[in-house]
């Protein structure tokens, strides 16, 4: 991850007690009068490139961007007082979306966002801010079991062990485990330092289409009460996919839960990770490595299904 470049003869900002004039804020709840006092309130601590750079010192926040993806994206702090709820509308038009700090960090969230990830945002209808920093936990962790039983992650299956919860009058979308079907831990119980602490990430001309396929601002979810989204059912899914559902259920069932934490950390430790999944399922479950061909994809993929 790199700041966005600064021009070389970019005027020094003042110095202070000075009497230079300072851009008024937008009446952000005239623009967004659906946004409640607390959304308009969230804001950046991370406001200059200094802040930018010193994310990167000292922790795995610039390993979040490929040396490829580092040329397609920039990342800007944010100006102060501005909330995390803004679209473009008061900027020169060219889009963006927010991101966490901790994401990078915590999450390993990287960029481009996979297909599991833009298909998942578009379906909850949600930006990347507005969900919750554990349950993008669990989508991190979930893929990455999928992607190592060699399958592509399903947003079906996935929406069929969580159900989404309508924050109401809170901020953060949640995801809850449904009963029944829990396979994974959560991430931390007390997930703490990341509010106000946030960067906009935009593209550039060498890929205009990096941000496309997904919510990239806040969507008002209106001001009802908490309730859930049921969650999905089986019964109108493909056979591939209701034979997951069985095989998760089974999981759940036996009380078998795999550490989101670790899976994240042996994300790239192949060795690591499969002595962790193994560890947790082989002890109870007769598995058969299944070739499934999908016709889509014109390749086979090798899973676990129940015999």
């Amino acid at each position: 991850m790199r700041p966005a470049p600064s021009r070389p003869n970019e005027a020094q900002p003042n110095p202070p007690h000075t009497s230079a004039a300072v851009r008024p804020l937008p009446n952000y709840k005239k623009l967004y009068p659906w946004a409640s006092a607390t959304l308009l309130g969230e804001t950046s601590s991370i406001n200059s490139e200094r802040d930018i750079l010193c994310l990167k010192k000292g922790d795995q926040t610039h390993l979040s961007f490929s040396k490829e993806h580092d040329d397609k994206v920039s990342v800007h702090p944010f100006p102060p007082g501005e909330p995390i709820c803004i679209d473009n509308q008061g900027s020169d038009g060219d889009p963006f979306c927010f991101i966490y700090a901790t994401m990078f960090k915590k999450v390993k969230l990287r960029f481009p966002f996979t297909r599991f990830e833009r298909e998942l945002l578009t379906e909850l209808d949600i930006a990347p801010t507005q969900l919750h920093r554990n349950n993008w936990a669990f989508v991190r962790a979930y893929q990455i079991v999928y992607a190592h039983l060699g399958h592509p992650a399903s947003v079906d299956v996935f929406l069929y062990l969580f159900e989404a919860k309508n924050p109401g009058y809170r901020l953060w979308v949640s995801l809850n485990e449904v009963a029944g079907r829990s396979i994974l831990s959560i991430f931390q119980q007390s997930y703490k330092d990341w509010k106000g602490k946030f960067v906009r990430v935009c593209c550039n001309d060498r890929d205009p289409s990096f941000l496309d396929g997904f919510p990239l601002y806040w969507v008002n979810k209106g001001k009802k009460e908490s309730s859930f989204r049921k969650a999905r059912e089986p019964e109108k899914m493909g056979e591939l996919d209701k034979d997951l559902c069985n095989f998760w259920k089974r999981v759940a069932s036996s009380n078998v839960t795999l550490s989101t934490s670790s899976i994240i950390a042996y994300e790239f430790l192949e060795g690591q990770l499969d002595v962790h999944i193994g560890l947790s399922l082989s002890p109870w479950v007769p598995l058969v490595y299944t070739c499934i061909v999908l016709p889509s994809l014109d390749v086979a993929f090798l899973i676990c299904v129940w015999f």
